[in-house]
């Protein structure tokens, strides 16, 4: 199962969740057995009913940033853009300087400038093959009162004050995502406190929203992402029996670490997981369902088995499931 083709399926467009449900943890949890492919269908808050003794829940406590943001009208110099341009800011990689996409590209090339987040942005380089740019303001950036969280292009919609609730977890904590670790939205804080639970931190990027766009997927080049574990989650990882990782972004951060103990560590991974793959700490993983030919849908696919996960996908169709973001989730055992 080395091509794209082979993890693509029609997914009805009625299916995606635009908008959260009323409460975090009324969504419904379809659970896939992995080494029979059985499928039951449940309610989240069931979830604790399947940790064992030894057990620890693994989930990501990376909070989005109000990323996305347009210029105003006007910027200012010889080489500055006189339209509205939309940016997303990817990453502080130096003091007051940012990674970030841009659109439309033409309007800042390399010398150009406009204004946004209270501050003046000029265009400094431009990094191939993605075309991402680097940026640098003359202040610091006020995301909070002038960005917007960016959610997923499928919604169709803008941000807007709901979402700046709902679209991060009741555990967010350090800032530095462009898109929710959404498999940890359905928890609340009551449900949290019930069971055992440590946290890892990885700050999900761009690659969340870009397709893949090769064929053969020997030939895609994953997207890196920050992460980080703390010495008290290093320890609790180490003396559980079984991990239960809550979203694909916690298990490649689990996944990602070298042989033997979990050491406390902050680093880049750029893990690529696919079939076949052999898990070594993950044990049993909570997950949304995923876009057709994501890396996501790979990485789950490597998890259960492709068969398995098409065989539930379809299912989950069939019962009306609600997908992706605000969606359901599927418990996989």
């Amino acid at each position: 199962m080395d091509r794209l083709s082979d993890y693509d399926f029609h997914l009805p467009d009625e299916l995606i969740a635009s908008r959260p449900l009323e409460r975090r943890d009324a969504s419904r949890m379809l659970v896939l057995d992995r080494a029979t492919g059985t499928i039951s269908h449940r309610r989240f808050t069931d979830f604790p009913s399947y940790l064992r003794d030894g057990d620890l829940v693994v989930l990501n406590d990376s909070r989005v940033t109000k990323a996305r943001m347009f210029s105003d009208l006007a910027g200012e110099g010889p080489c500055h853009s006189s339209r509205r341009v939309e940016l997303l800011f990817l990453e502080e990689i130096a003091p007051r300087r940012w990674k970030c996409l841009v659109k439309p590209g033409r309007r800042m090339r390399v010398g150009a400038t406009c204004r946004a987040g209270g501050v003046t942005l000029k265009v400094v380089a431009i990094e191939e093959p993605t075309g991402e740019r680097i940026v640098e303001a003359d202040g610091p950036i006020d995301f909070e009162h002038h960005g917007a969280l960016p959610i997923p292009p499928y919604m169709h919609r803008e941000a807007d004050a709901q979402d700046d609730t709902r679209y991060q977890t009741v555990f967010a904590n350090p800032e530095g995502s462009v898109a929710a670790p959404t498999a940890g939205l359905h928890f609340t804080p009551e449900l949290l406190a019930t069971i055992p639970h440590a946290f890892v931190t990885l700050h999900v990027g761009i690659g969340t929203f870009q397709p893949v766009k090769v064929e053969d997927l020997a030939d895609h080049a994953m997207h890196e992402e920050r992460y980080k574990i703390s010495e008290p989650d290093a320890f609790s990882i180490n003396a559980a029996q079984r991990i239960v990782a809550v979203g694909t972004t916690s298990a490649r951060v689990l996944e990602s670490q070298p042989p033997g103990l979990v050491q406390a560590r902050s680093g880049r991974t750029s893990i690529f997981i696919r079939p076949p793959c052999e898990f070594l700490r993950v044990s049993a993983l909570l997950t949304n369902f995923h876009l057709p030919r994501s890396t996501l849908l790979m990485l789950v696919s490597a998890f259960a088995g492709r068969d398995h996960i098409f065989s539930a996908y379809e299912e989950a169709i069939r019962e009306r499931y609600r997908f992706f973001s605000y969606g359901d989730c599927m418990l996989i055992l």
